[in-house]
């Protein structure tokens, strides 16, 4: 089988390109990507990076240069996996809707042109509609995202975009792939950079922890760990399964939980409404990277059930919540990262 994954270099894609490496049924894989990894002065590209065949493309550029690079990274292909999002700039909807919409829209298109039999697009927990309380909702749980959430928007367009292309494509096998925040040790210097920018706590890289979280009241938070997720797509190419997946680990954290791993214990619930406040504040101050839809997607995305991947994929997390998180806030401590450009370390 061989494999094509578009955003390859990211945080799910390194987590795929090390399942993969050690899946016999996959013969090869190309990875497609903005930017490609490099060794810093060096020609080496380290694992799990080595394992792919390297094509640039953006994503952005001029339809007839992307489409050229896409069917040609796409001969031969039995699958193409796209994992491309942009989440910056934030300040420019339509610069991430050319990424995020139109991009999957080439991706979508180039697949079929090339005869690509199974494609498999990454989705999020932030496409399904809000829920408030701590009920796993399933694939058939309503898909209007998360108001106030550009991401969220783009999300729905997305699933509205491959509910499309499934009608007008019968002969192509398509899969979405729902999940929550997604973490792994290699991911911290990304997930520093995105969530708090210039903002990341001195105490928390200093001393490993927090003298207190400041948590939102009423929000829960539910992970998947990048490598589990990276066996569900495993287990979806190999049994070419299509439909929708929700991934995800089951437990949902809660402010005490978090406080356990990130501040000792110590915790303090403020008022959503004014938390969120001041995120929009330093947002538009353009102190935090992130704009305030996540902090709504955070509040009101659902849990999600993942029991049609435990049934059909005989999918299993081999990380709990709780393991993940304190994996990626140790991360965030030391700085961490890998050798592709997105997760370089600090």
């Amino acid at each position: 089988m061989r494999v094509v994954i578009v955003g390859a270099s990211g945080n799910v894609g390194s987590a795929l390109l090390r399942r993969l490496a050690d899946e016999p049924v996959v013969t090869s894989v190309v990875g497609v990507a903005s930017r490609v990894p490099r060794a810093d002065g060096s020609s080496t590209v380290v694992p799990p990076f080595d394992s792919a065949e390297w094509v640039r493309c953006d994503l952005r550029d001029p339809e007839d240069v992307v489409t050229s690079r896409l069917e040609g990274a796409f001969v031969g292909a039995d699958a193409v996996v796209h994992l491309a999002w942009a989440i910056e700039p934030a300040h420019d909807r339509d610069e991430l809707a050319r990424v995020n919409v139109e991009g999957t829209r080439r991706v979508a298109a180039a697949a079929a042109r090339a005869g690509v039999g199974h494609l498999v697009v990454a989705s999020c927990a932030s496409a399904c509609s809000p829920a408030f309380d701590d009920v796993p909702r399933d694939e058939y749980w309503p898909t209007a995202g998360i108001a106030g959430s550009v991401s969220s928007a783009q999300k729905v367009e997305v699933e509205e975009l491959l509910d499309r292309f499934s009608a007008a494509h019968p002969n192509v096998v398509v899969t979405r792939v729902r999940a929550p925040f997604t973490f792994q040790r290699d991911a911290a210097s990304e997930v520093s950079r995105l969530f708090f920018g210039r903002l990341l706590p001195v105490p928390l890289r200093r001393r490993g922890f927090l003298p207190t979280l400041v948590w939102p009241r009423g929000m829960r938070l539910q992970v998947v760990h990048a490598d589990d997720l990276a066996e569900a797509y495993r287990a979806i190419l190999v049994g070419r399964h299509a439909g929708t997946f929700n991934v995800a680990a089951p437990e949902v954290l809660s402010g005490p939980d978090v406080a356990a791993i990130v501040s000792q214990g110590k915790l303090r619930e403020v008022s959503p409404t004014s938390l969120r406040r001041l995120v929009a504040l330093a947002w538009a101050a353009r102190a935090v990277p992130l704009d305030p839809g996540w902090f709504d997607v955070a509040l009101a995305v659902p849990v999600l059930d993942a029991s049609r991947a435990r049934r059909l994929l005989r999918w299993a997390p081999a990380h709990d919540a709780r393991s993940t998180v304190t994996e990626v806030v140790d991360g965030l401590v030391e700085g961490a990262g890998t050798q592709s450009p997105p997760l370089l370390p600090h």
